[in-house]
């Protein structure tokens, strides 16, 4: 059986990620000196809410869903990460447990800088908690984003935005990076909307017949960046409440 590959050996990857290639080089070398690879099977629960806080992550392979089971065991579904999308940076600096679930939704492979190698780099170079703050910086811009968007636009045009978002990893891909299609099927799109399952259904449909994007089973191929843009932009596309 072949031995999984050094961590550095995702170093191009991770490259394509705003936040890791904005660190000085010297920084990116120690992340991968600590870093640590781990597996996961589809399904599997890489940490759950109120969780000890192990450490850094990062996805490199696969995708993985972050919520949390609400009442009436509902799933409340804030997003999916794809490669190379850091987490875990709340509890790392603040200390206090993990604040939801992360399950893998299919076989993933992640980076995890632990807890302990994270604090050494933090006591030897103070910097690094400014790093984690921009990585924050960057999650709470897109939070603020959605909830604006909540009160702002219509089914559809939140749809499209979030889709456009989601293939861009919320803006921590690197400029002009983007995943073609976004591992979310209609239900999970809902969840994280708000939205019910038949108002996602009837806008992906009309998104579809337009010839923006095209449904898979448990994923959504984006065809027309420009349209959906331009639908966030009206703050409407087709049918705009369910």
């Amino acid at each position: 059986m072949a031995e999984d590959p050094r961590p550095d050996t995702y170093r191009a990857l991770l490259e394509r990620g705003r936040w890791f290639a904005s660190l000085p080089a010297a920084h990116r070398d120690a992340l991968l000196a600590h870093a640590v690879l781990r597996r996961l099977p589809a399904g599997a629960m890489l940490f759950r809410r109120g969780d000890d806080n192990a450490g850094l992550y990062c996805v490199l392979e696969g995708a993985v869903r972050i919520g949390a089971a609400a009442v009436g065991d509902r799933e409340a579904m804030l997003s999916v990460l794809e490669s190379p999308q850091w987490f875990g940076e709340i509890a790392c600096l603040d200390g206090g447990p993990r604040t939801h679930d992360a399950q893998a939704l299919s076989s993933a492979a992640v980076l995890l800088v632990p807890r302990p190698a994270l604090e050494r780099l933090a006591a030897q170079d103070p910097l690094w908690w400014r790093f984690l703050g921009q990585l924050l910086a960057e999650k709470v811009r897109a939070l603020f984003a959605g909830l604006e968007d909540l009160t702002q636009l219509g089914a559809a045009a939140r749809i499209a935005r979030r889709l456009l978002g989601l293939s861009q990893g919320h803006g921590m891909l690197a400029e002009g990076l983007a995943h073609r299609t976004v591992p979310v099927n209609q239900e999970q799109l809902g969840a994280m909307l708000s939205l019910s399952r038949q108002t996602v259904s009837e806008v992906l449909r009309d998104f579809e017949a337009r010839g923006w994007v095209r449904r898979h089973y448990r994923a959504v191929e984006l065809l027309d960046w420009q349209a959906l843009a331009q639908a966030v932009t009206n703050g409407r596309a087709g049918p705009s409440e369910g």
